[in-house]
């Protein structure tokens, strides 16, 4: 599934190729999770702002243009999607479930799986952007994520603190891997219950989230299976990963084999000696 830093990546890819272009026509393939909310007619004529993400969501803004129509476009990427941008229009294959065709490219949904989304809001701050965007925790570059306010906000959960992490209600951008690294970067077990953080580890913790994603962004994030940027250009932070899916290799801290259990449904890997419960 793309994580933030996918999400991140994506948006910077095409972005700045995008601002200003004109909508010439717009195109639904196969239902996605939510319908769009507006006649895909609705959409030409209008000209594209600047891409920005809200955690896991792209918000592309729609200035009027000769359609009068303003507001914006949210897209998820769901379990398996990925947006391309390209100069030509080929013909949509069985999987390509959205085309936002401009002057400037076609700006494509591809999404095997159908998990995606593409819907019409009037505002960020409008129904149903505003809907959706509701119960995400802070961005983790945001200046009023600290240790004060993780400890806050994880008072009274019992759940373990990886799976807090998960949530996306506290902090965004700390998806599964992330989380992984994360927590072996705090030296902190994913199975302590988030309310037993102690206020240095909830400091650490928000320090390592920001390292790891920060080194993510960087390698253009992770490429498991099929995530690809705009471009096509596919990410190496896998490549770097101290605990990810190295199950029964050592810790390349303290030479102990690293393990793997499940949570939540989702693997978990840690070290069992460096991080501590």
């Amino acid at each position: 599934m793309p994580e933030l830093p996918e999400v991140e990546i994506t948006r910077q890819s095409f972005a700045q190729a995008l601002c200003g272009a004109r909508v010439l026509e717009a195109r639904l393939g196969k239902p996605l999770r939510w319908p769009l909310g507006v006649a895909p007619e609705a959409l030409q004529g209008s000209v594209l702002g600047l891409a920005q993400r809200r955690g896991k969501y792209i918000w592309l803004p729609l200035l009027a243009g000769q359609s009068g129509l303003e507001g914006g476009l949210l897209l998820h990427l769901g379990m398996s999607g990925s947006l391309g941008l390209t100069r030509e229009r080929p013909a949509p294959g069985v999987h390509d479930h959205f085309d936002l065709w401009t002057d400037r490219g076609l700006l494509r949904l591809h999404d095997p799986r159908r998990f995606g989304a593409v819907v019409w809001s009037r505002a960020l701050d409008a129904a149903p952007a505003a809907t959706l965007l509701a119960r995400l925790g802070l961005e983790p570059f945001d200046p009023r994520l600290d240790g004060r306010y993780l400890k806050q906000a994880l008072a009274g959960r019992r759940v373990a603190i990886k799976q807090a992490l998960l949530a996306g209600d506290v902090v965004v951008g700390a998806g599964n891997i992330y989380a992984c690294e994360a927590l072996f970067l705090a030296g902190i077990d994913p199975r302590l219950p988030a309310h037993k953080l102690s206020p240095a580890r909830c400091d650490r913790l928000v320090a390592a989230v920001r390292d790891v994603l920060g080194r993510a962004l960087n390698a253009g994030g992770s490429t498991l299976r099929d995530f690809r940027d705009a471009h096509g250009v596919a990410g190496s932070f896998q490549m770097l990963a101290q605990v990810y899916d190295r199950e029964g290799q050592p810790c390349r801290v303290c030479t102990t084999p690293l393990r793997r259990i499940v949570q939540g449904q989702r693997s978990t890997y840690y070290c069992p000696k460096c991080q501590k419960k």
